[in-house]
């Protein structure tokens, strides 16, 4: 339940700041456990976004924004970011 909540929390800040059709998060945490620097309150994520305004723009500067917008977390809970923006 925690792990949902904290989805949903990206979910709305993501959709706070930019505009989205649909986001799809997918956890990959389970695929670095072997990694040397795995730690288990941390998540690998996999952002699949669809959002008109994000493909407007450069693929750089989306990330960008992205980024922007889940730096805490990218500081705190997020050790890894895949985003792919899809059509």
């Amino acid at each position: 339940i925690l792990m949902k909540n904290y989805f949903d929390e990206i979910e709305a800040k993501l959709k706070k700041q930019i505009v989205i059709e649909d986001l799809i998060i997918v956890d990959n945490s389970h695929k670095h456990k072997k990694h040397k620097f795995f730690s288990p309150e941390k998540f690998h994520l996999h952002l699949k976004i669809k959002s008109l305004y994000l493909n407007s723009i450069s693929r750089m500067n989306a990330h960008k924004i992205i980024m922007r917008v889940l730096k805490k977390d990218l500081s705190t809970k997020i050790h890894a970011l895949e985003i792919s923006i899809e059509q």
